[in-house]
């Protein structure tokens, strides 16, 4: 089995395609579900943010991988497998694993660097071990990939080179809005109006709090979470039907709701500004996955709107660090290590399948002699018994170290079948000692094997 991703990102696709495209935490759990039910996938999971939507998966055959998680993806979303293809990327095996590690590190994010992708990525495992659809391979690589992750994170300077979606935005607004570079010296003072309580609200919340706001309206459809991340960041929570009321005293809008629709109409927006007082524009940022904001705001005098397809826009011009090379060169090295440790775990249990039918053979043997030679006294037979399992374990120890270093090596797979031919072992064996060193079910936080 071998690992395979199939997606789409803001590197592949318009934002219009992905807003299309993006999956309710209900179609995750069903797309999971529904991959491991398939012949194509033993494993799943799905990584779904606001600017990525990847399928991963164990599968046995690429061809027959690549299609069945492309119609599954297009299935899932609403788009059309017509629609979807033109979009979609396929890494398998080690650039697979490749491409989770850049992944993780914060290389193909939106805005190169950001750390919020460790969260997404440890909630997509999290999700996958819920539903057991993540066995060996994929506890295996999405554990790895956040300690991959984490490395980049504290050994090199690349927090330096990215920001989050959230200060990234709201630096825009304050270029925009403010005529200034510093975010912080911009929205002191003003009032915001943060709709949504989920991760990114909260960043968003907490960002607006440290930056010295003179309020924080928090508005969600679940009252009692906006009461509490309003409570935290000391603001005031209003319901969703308030919104619209709220909006003509907001100096800064953030939005981030799970919402399938718009949250904040063009129209909203336009009766807002009439009944304003101020006469600084109001800055809004949408970091929803659809949209939450109208689009048709970009055309409103006193309104700058900044989405996701702005924030991409000016990503793609922002400075690249001089340690974005020495995260690769991580990546680049993390992923090799973990090639080996994947091919050499792969041969081991042929090599203990081997090592129990020599066993086998010396008791049996052993057995033999010593119905031959019944008068045999036991220092002796214990001497003889002690140099046969010698002799094996010695004419044993130099293949079997050496088959599990060529076996960690790139093109080492076919190492296993050759010795299971050599020595004639029986598949059952080497099968039954594969599902014993398989993680249980019924452990916490594992997923199915």
């Amino acid at each position: 089995m071998s690992l395979l991703v199939v997606g789409l990102s803001h590197r592949s696709a318009p934002v219009s395609v992905l807003e299309r495209a993006a999956l309710a935490e209900d179609t995750k759990a069903k797309l999971l579900l529904d991959a491991v039910a398939a012949e194509s996938a033993a494993e799943a999971a799905v990584l779904s943010t606001c600017n990525r939507i990847e399928l991963y998966a164990d599968v046995e055959k690429f061809h027959a991988g690549v299609a069945g998680l492309s119609t599954l993806l297009a299935q899932h979303s609403g788009v059309t497998l017509e629609e979807l293809t033109p979009y979609l990327y396929v890494h398998y095996e080690d650039r697979a694993v490749h491409h989770l590690f850049s992944v993780a590190c914060g290389l193909d994010s939106m805005v190169v660097g950001e750390g919020q992708i460790l969260g997404q990525i440890k909630d997509t495992l999290g999700l996958g071990q819920e539903l057991h659809t993540a066995g060996r391979l994929l506890n295996d690589v999405f554990q790895q990939s956040l300690r991959v992750g984490k490395r980049a994170h504290s050994e090199t300077g690349i927090d330096k080179a990215g920001q989050s979606l959230v200060t990234f935005g709201l630096d825009q607004l304050a270029r925009a809005i403010g005529g200034t570079d510093s975010f912080g010296e911009w929205a002191g003072g003003k009032r915001a109006l943060v709709v949504g309580a989920g991760s990114m609200s909260s960043l968003a919340a907490t960002t607006l709090a440290r930056a010295g706001v003179s309020e924080i309206v928090v508005a969600n459809r679940t009252e009692e979470r906006a009461k509490r991340l309003a409570q935290a960041v000391g603001g005031r929570a209003v319901r969703m039907d308030e919104v619209a009321a709220e909006l003509p005293s907001a100096d800064i809008v953030v939005s981030c709701t799970g919402a399938t629709g718009q949250v904040i109409a063009a129209e909203t927006v336009f009766r807002a500004l009439l009944s304003r007082t101020a006469t600084s524009p109001i800055g809004l940022l949408d970091l929803a996955m659809p949209r939450d904001i109208d689009p048709v705001v970009h055309t409103l005098d006193g309104a700058h709107l900044v989405d996701l397809e702005t924030i991409g826009n000016a990503a793609q011009d922002a400075p690249m660090a001089a340690d974005v090379d020495e995260v690769r060169k991580i990546v680049s090295s993390e992923v090799a290590a973990f090639g080996a440790a994947q091919r050499a775990a792969h041969i081991t249990p042929t090599v203990v399948a081997l090592r129990s039918m020599a066993a086998d053979l010396v008791a049996g043997e052993l057995a033999r002699l010593h119905g031959r030679l019944p008068d045999l006294d036991d220092k002796s037979r214990a001497e003889v018994t002690q140099t046969v399992r010698r002799v094996v374990d010695k004419l044993l120890h130099a293949p079997t170290v050496r088959v599990k270093q060529l076996a960690g090596e790139p093109g080492g797979a076919g190492y296993a079948d050759a010795l299971r031919e050599l020595f004639d072992l029986d598949p059952q064996a080497v099968a039954a000692v594969s599902r014993a060193d398989s993680p249980s079910t019924d452990e916490p936080n594992r997923g199915r094997a």
